[in-house]
């Protein structure tokens, strides 16, 4: 009993009192009033322009209905079943984002034949109408029409209903990602219906979420990449239609652009070589369009990348011929919304020459299970854990009670030491030293006591493709050699590597023991660097039975 009080009060006491006010408000309005459309007619739509935007990479509709979410198929027969539940609600999320509608192959007629049968079902729908499916239907919805230069009385009508029923439910009671998506959602509509009122709570909301969720080193201030780049595509997106129309949303123009701008720099610092992202916090693969997909999109729209250092992230990066290090020296995330926040800090991602050596678990669902716990655990990342407490306290799907404070103590061209109090509960301190030379990383574990002394263990990932021989206190591997000093003890084990929604991989775990201080040396061989670029330059052949890429 006690320590599920402690929980939720130290979940709620970060909390601010919108987003108490507003849970609160949102679920007895709903108890006394069913959740509908308010009965209004749609303006004429303006006659806008819109650059073709990103399209998705392989198919998730296959007609006749047929759809491929996170890894995840099914086929309805006879019609759409939009409250489909089986494969959890964020797969019924994707079905009813409808943004499938952005896929190559999909016909105009194919398209419009999906909304209307969406428009049909309309009175029956449940989780399709929650204000965050809402907001991303509102944008796919205006650019298929536009794309297609469709002009479709129902449609319209049911589009201008769903944006005045976002603007009288936007999501204050979660705040962050979600409600900035809810701002791009009425900046679209807004724009589209040329609606005065919605455009000047669409200003106002942006202006203000943007100014605070993207931090000064241009991140995304919930700490995921994979977050980043679908807020920067929301964003180009919203460059695209203001900036290609002469419309009363002109002024805003600048404030996003400078925005996209910090927000292309911060994605070119955390973008490996591969042009993959670290799978840091909620992050995976295949959800959001890739980096070079994006910066291309911004090259198009005539945008640059600010150049700007890592900074208010705690992240940094470290690259040369050898390798690439990024180091995660931050907090978790803003504190009254910590939600997508894995156990983490002072973690790091190495890939050897392009290829990825030292890597994150990753995220591959988010329903509530044993599978989500261990994936947000200290035990899931390369960093260390004193006893069996966690860094910070995860629970839930989505939840962090107490939670780790990061401070970066010293910082050179060639080095960082930081360290964190999330062990303050059971009298441990842990501060760890990274330096990096050219062929070699270094890595210093201190663990302190002020208490009973704990034992400590620090754990090491590998990618499913590094294969690895422990020879004492030395692991050897193709690309690099480990060498561990004071360690008591190493274990190896495989755990299962999460490089997307529902799909994981068998790799290598290590976790190496030790007391008070651990250092480990990471050394590349040249050799082995050089081979693995050569292989990684040759043309890849295409496998026609590749899994479709997930979709968020």
């Amino acid at each position: 009993m006690w320590t599920k009080f402690s929980l939720y009060f130290h979940t709620l006491r970060h909390l601010r009192w919108q987003q108490i006010w507003y849970r609160l408000w949102y679920a007895s309005r709903k108890r006394l009033f069913p959740t509908r459309l308010p009965q209004i007619s749609a303006p004429a739509p303006a006659k806008l322009q819109f650059q073709p935007s990103l399209g998705i990479p392989m198919p998730i509709f296959q007609a006749p209905l047929t759809f491929t979410f996170l890894h995840q198929t099914h086929t309805f027969d006879p019609k759409i079943d939009w409250n489909f539940h089986h494969f959890g609600k964020l797969w019924t999320y994707n079905l009813t984002y409808f943004e499938f509608l952005n896929q190559e192959d999909i016909s105009r007629e194919q398209g419009l034949a999906l909304v209307h049968d969406f428009i049909r079902q309309l009175p029956n729908i449940r989780d399709g109408l929650e204000p965050f499916p809402t907001s991303l239907r509102i944008i796919f919805w205006t650019r298929f029409l536009l794309q297609h230069d469709v002009q479709d009385v129902d449609i319209n009508r049911i589009l201008y209903q769903q944006l005045h029923f976002l603007h009288k439910n936007l999501e204050y009671h979660l705040l962050g990602n979600h409600l900035l998506e809810n701002a791009f959602a009425l900046l679209f509509g807004a724009v589209y219906f040329n609606d005065d009122k919605i455009l000047r709570k669409a200003k106002k909301l942006l202006r203000a979420q943007l100014d605070e969720q993207i931090l000064p080193d241009g991140a995304h201030f919930e700490r995921s990449p994979m977050y980043h780049q679908l807020m920067l595509y929301r964003l180009l997106d919203c460059v695209n239609i203001v900036q290609n129309n002469s419309t009363s949303a002109a002024d805003l123009l600048p404030f996003l652009q400078q925005k996209a701008s910090v927000m292309l720099g911060w994605l070119k610092q955390m973008t490996l070589r591969n042009g993959a992202i670290p799978l840091v916090n909620d992050s995976a693969q295949g959800i959001a369009p890739t980096s070079q997909a994006l910066f291309e999109y911004a090259e198009r729209l005539g945008l640059k990348k600010a150049d700007t250092a890592l900074g208010a992230s705690g992240y940094r990066r470290f690259a040369n011929a050898q390798y690439e290090l990024i180091v995660d020296a931050g907090d978790i995330g803003p504190d009254y919304i910590p939600g997508h926040a894995h156990c983490d800090t002072l973690s790091f991602v190495l890939h050897i020459g392009d290829t990825p050596f030292i890597v994150d678990t990753g995220t591959s669902t988010y329903e509530a299970s044993a599978r989500r716990k261990l994936e947000r655990a200290t035990a899931a990342h390369n960093t260390v854990q004193i006893g069996d407490v966690e860094q910070s306290e995860v629970w839930g799907a989505f939840r962090v009670a107490r939670r780790a404070r990061a401070s970066i103590l010293n910082e050179t061209e060639s080095s960082i030491t930081a360290t964190h109090d999330g062990y303050r509960r059971s009298g441990g301190q842990h501060v760890r030293i990274f330096r990096y030379e050219n062929e070699t990383i270094t890595i210093e574990d201190k663990v302190a006591f002020n208490k009973e002394k704990l034992p400590a263990k620090a754990y090491l990932h590998f990618h499913p493709d590094v294969k690895i021989e422990v020879q004492d206190q030395r692991v050897l591997t193709e690309s690099a050699v480990l060498e561990f000093e004071n360690a008591l003890k190493i274990e190896i084990a495989t755990y299962f590597y999460a490089p997307e929604f529902n799909k994981t991989m068998p790799a290598t775990v290590l976790t190496i023991w030790f007391e008070e201080n651990l250092k480990t040396q990471i050394r590349c061989s040249p050799l082995a660097i050089r081979e693995q670029q050569i292989a990684n330059s040759k043309p890849r052949t295409a496998n026609k039975n590749e899994n479709p890429l997930p979709h968020r």
